[in-house]
Parts: C-alpha cells; sequence; structure tokens
C-alpha cells in the first residue's frame, strides 16, 4: 500500500475543496494538515514545499503538487476522469476551467465588504453565461464529454450545489442541468461525501475568513 495523499490547506473550502470532491469521486483515502497559523504556513515556504508561496499543496505520488488546475488534472489523468484522447481533454479543460472560473466567484465572497450585491452579479453570469452551456451539453447526453464521467462533471455537481445554497431555485430553467445533478449525487461516493461527518468543508464564514487574512496577511 502506498503513503496516503496529504493536503495541506485551511479548514475550509477554497480552492481545495475541488480536490476534496475528485479524490472523493475517485474514492482515494485523503489526511489533511489545517493551517491554522502564519507560523505553519511559513514552515512550509521556509522548507521548499510550496513552490509559489501559495496552498493548496497536495503531497502524493512522492511529490509536492502545487497550482489547483495542476493538482486537479493530474488527478484527472492519474484516475482515468481526463477523457480518452487529447479532443476530449481539451474539452474537458474548457468547461472545467469555466466552472472554476465560476466558483471563484464565490470564493471570493467571505471577502467583499458588499457580498449581496456582487451575490446577484454571480447569479446573474451564471444563468447568462455558464449554465447555457452545460444545458446545451446535458441535452441528451449523460456526461458532459465522451460518454463517461470526468473532472467537468465533478466540478459542475459541485458548482451547482455551490450556487444552490446561495440562490435558492437557481437551476429551475436548466433541466437538463438539475437532471444532471440528481444522477450524480446517487454516485454512492458523493452520496457519502453530501452527508453529516464526511471531509466536505461548510459554507465559509467570518471565522475562514478571518483565519486566512490573518495567516496571509492580506489588507481588505
Amino acid at each position: 500500500m502506498g503513503e496516503r495523499v496529504v493536503l495541506h490547506y485551511f479548514n475550509g473550502r477554497g480552492k481545495m475543496e475541488s480536490i476534496r470532491w475528485l479524490l472523493t469521486v475517485a474514492e482515494v483515502e485523503f489526511d489533511e494538515k489545517f493551517l491554522d497559523t502564519r507560523e505553519e504556513y511559513l514552515k512550509l515556504v521556509n522548507d521548499g514545499k510550496l513552490m509559489f508561496q501559495q496552498v493548496p499543496l497536495v503531497e502524493i505520488d512522492g511529490m509536492k503538487l502545487v497550482q489547483t488546475k495542476a493538482i486537479l488534472n493530474y488527478l484527472a489523468e492519474k484516475y482515468n476522469m481526463h477523457g480518452k484522447d487529447l479532443k476530449d481533454r481539451v474539452m474537458i479543460n474548457m468547461y472545467s476551467e469555466g466552472l472554476m472560473d465560476l466558483m471563484e466567484m464565490l470564493m471570493v465572497l467571505p471577502f467583499n465588504p458588499d457580498p449581496t450585491a456582487k451575490l446577484e452579479e454571480i447569479e446573474k453570469k451564471a444563468k447568462e453565461r455558464y449554465f447555457p452551456v452545460f444545458e446545451k451539453a446535458l441535452t441528451g447526453p449523460v456526461y458532459l464529454v465522451g460518454g463517461k464521467l470526468s473532472l467537468a462533471d465533478v466540478l459542475l455537481v459541485e458548482c451547482t450545489l455551490m450556487l444552490e445554497e446561495k440562490c435558492t431555485g437557481i437551476l429551475k430553467d436548466f433541466s437538463a442541468v438539475k437532471s444532471f445533478q440528481g444522477r450524480m449525487i446517487q454516485i454512492p461516493a458523493i452520496n457519502r461525501f453530501l452527508q453529516p461527518g464526511s471531509k466536505r468543508k461548510p459554507p465559509p464564514g467570518e471565522n475562514y475568513a478571518k483565519a486566512v487574512i490573518e495567516i496571509f496577511q492580506i489588507k481588505i
């Protein structure tokens, strides 16, 4: 048995949550080391574990991986969720990066001085720019690319659930996306991840934002 995967991040969602989702769907066990103080973060920097002095950091296969997209692509390749060929892969990557752009808008809400106005902007963009793309892609197919589960599918279900926490009924005009979400949450690994007591993190609150600001010494 190989060494367990170790995730280094704050005790919250942020950019690590998509990595948790992907590992969960791949049914890979992982441990987490949470950053609670600036000293813990600086130790990672001083030990040379953070290439660009940023987290998330994932220790896997004897490597220390940083940069969220690079980590997700590595995991997707490793666990056969990156398509069957180059054309599949580029479609998966395009869908995935669009979803990550949308989720990153939600991630910064706790740091926004006017989150209500920003949330209205995010909801508008989701309905007008992003969800129509996925509604079209899923009208007929079970999965987004190549007829099999991929990184893009995992990110889409994560994204839709995140948005529904903030914007009730946001999927009411996107029946194909809503049907897709319903199928995905029946996958046993995902169903377990959505239950209380799993490693899925709750929506970020004031304590999470405060910890990030203090550890990175962010000026707002």
